[in-house]
């Protein structure tokens, strides 16, 4: 029984009954049921497990290898930082919803069949979206919208796309797939819109922003990760992820610059972060794909203490726009401690986790001779440290006094961001345990003399140029104001059709009253023609026309009756 059930369901039911405990004990079981679900996963054997025959095929709830090992660890690590960072608050919601979203995105992990999938995929969507609504805003209301029509047709496109590959291979079975039908490429599209994509990403600047600073931390670890997973899965070797993830490594870069508000600034930097795991996906070596989970599992991590870190400042503060904030070491020094760690981990110091994952995919980019896509990711290394390494912290806790006096972060949220912090530091001090639970076997030295000084020379030239920039007045100033992604270009057309349909509906629908009403006024006309007191029917008849008609009619009954009776 304990391995035919899903570590996911841990979590879900969990979630779902959480809101049926009283305060105190619903917050010791914030800490047990993630902790519970972690030890069933440890003791979980490799292999296929809660086989299930639906429709003639095989559904496979349990699927348990070294790829999903990983992706299980470090999504229940991340559930169980979550449940502490969100100790101090009552929105019982939030934290039920939680819960449900990560066993979802477990169990779209552990998920042998694509069916499987699609169901666990479309409950990610709907139990993430809650989180966004949780703000209780018009604008996150609306957010929230997008984000879930977006990932609805996502599941949509899955499904789909599952279908057509079930009726061309005669198997359901969620494996390696080639860009060769139909069906598999719809898909891809599915993965892609879960990865953030370039087009295909604007949900992720569009709502995550717009969460609670518990929702965000949530919102940061599992749906992109997600994506990265099933791309793993299905498509590592895939030639064009090569080019699709160098582009997003590159774009999100210029948009975070520019960007107002830091927790956007991280959302552009994750769908940066996000391209080099596409990369590695692409290149699809075993030290490719080791490098993309690799970073994958650290990119949770550092992220995850990041958006702590600014969760935690907005709690506090109530703003996270730089052009509000500075100064708050003052007030808030742990947690600016903490957000230097986060940094430096994404930034890819050495000693920080970063450093050990990172690198692992720029290897394999040089030894594939990927020399342009190499020369791209180091690009993006030195806009990732601007952007996030030097633009977050510098900004949102030293730059100009905003002259905020405010409490250091509570006391639950300091502990989630230390054990986040304290794990960052120790993968990238101890790789070689961290490389232990990777997918391949590790042959891979990060510490090496020449990868050491090239990367702090990166390191120190781009913050020399940020300084240079920011003494010169070139860096781009922090003014309030809003960013035109490319989701503008699609609400501009969406909207203008949106409006030519809704104008043609309501243009025939008017048509169609009018007509309707004119021929229920015309039959009134007929009836009333008739049977009005006045009218034809209900006139005084002469006797001579009565009987007449009489007589007609008598004379017809004989003939019907001759007729039938001659028959």
């Amino acid at each position: 029984m304990t391995l035919n059930f899903p570590t996911a369901f841990i979590l879900i039911l969990g979630g779902l009954i959480l809101p049926f405990f009283p305060g105190s004990l619903r917050k010791l079981c914030l800490i047990f049921i993630p902790a519970v679900a972690f030890v069933h996963l440890l003791i979980l054997p490799i292999g296929i497990h809660g086989e299930l025959q639906f429709l003639g095929y095989t559904l496979s709830s349990v699927r348990v290898d070294k790829l999903s090992q990983i992706f299980g660890y470090v999504f229940l690590i991340a559930a169980f930082l979550n449940a502490i960072y969100a100790l101090h608050s009552d929105d019982v919601l939030q934290q039920a919803a939680t819960f449900v979203y990560a066993g979802s995105a477990i169990g779209a992990v552990f998920a042998g069949d694509l069916i499987t999938l699609f169901i666990f995929w479309e409950l990610t969507a709907i139990s993430s979206v809650i989180l966004i609504w949780a703000r209780r805003t018009d604008r996150a209301y609306k957010s929230g919208m997008r984000y879930l029509i977006t990932h609805i047709l996502s599941g949509m496109l899955l499904l789909i796309g599952a279908i057509f590959y079930s009726k061309s291979q005669g198997s359901i079975e969620f494996t390696s797939m080639s860009l060769d039908q139909p069906g598999v490429i719809l898909i891809f599209i599915a993965f892609g819109v879960k990865s953030a994509f370039p087009l295909l990403h604007n949900w992720l600047h569009d709502a995550y922003p717009e969460s609670t600073e518990i929702g965000t931390v949530a919102l940061s670890v599992f749906s992109t990760k997600l994506g990265i997973y099933a791309l793993a899965r299905g498509f590592a070797g895939t030639e064009i992820l090569i080019f699709i993830g160098a582009v997003m490594a590159t774009f999100p870069i210029f948009y975070a610059v520019i960007e107002n508000d830091l927790r956007r600034v991280l959302t552009y930097s994750l769908n940066n972060q996000l391209g080099f795991m596409v990369v590695g996906i692409g290149i699809g070596t075993e030290l490719a794909i080791n490098g993309a989970v690799a970073h994958a599992f650290a990119h949770i991590l550092y992220k995850s203490l990041l958006f702590m870190s600014m969760g935690a400042v907005l709690f506090r503060v109530g703003t996270v726009n730089g052009s509000d904030l500075g100064g708050l070491y003052k007030s808030m020094p742990w947690t600016a401690c903490f957000c230097i760690i986060g940094a430096a981990s994404i930034s890819a110091f050495p000693l920080f986790s970063g450093f050990v994952a990172k690198s692992m995919i720029m290897s394999a980019a040089l030894y594939q001779d990927h020399v342009l896509v190499w020369l791209v990711l180091l690009f993006a290394s030195a806009g990732v440290f601007h952007h996030a390494g030097i633009k977050i912290p510098f900004f949102a806790f030293f730059a100009h006094d905003s002259g905020f006096r405010c409490k250091e972060a509570p006391p639950n949220m300091l502990i989630a961001m230390g054990i986040a912090a304290t794990m960052c530091v120790g993968i990238g001090c101890f790789p070689d345990f961290f490389y232990q639970i990777l997918p391949f076997a590790v042959n891979y030295k990060p510490y090496t003399w020449g990868h050491v000084l090239s990367q702090l020379q990166l390191l120190v030239f781009s913050a020399l140029a940020f300084a240079v920039l920011m003494r010169t007045g070139i860096y781009p100033p922090e003014l309030k104001s809003v960013n035109l992604d490319t989701d503008w270009i699609f609400r501009k057309i969406f909207r203008a059709i949106s409006k030519k349909a809704n104008d043609s509906v309501f243009a025939t629908y008017t048509s169609f009253c009018s007509n309707l009403k004119s021929q229920i006024l015309s039959l009134f006309e007929k009836i009333k023609h008739h049977h009005h007191p006045t009218g034809l029917l209900a006139r005084n008849w002469p006797t001579s026309s009565m009987v007449m008609w009489v007589a007609i009619m008598l004379a017809s009954y004989l003939l019907i009756y001759f007729l039938q009776f001659n028959a």
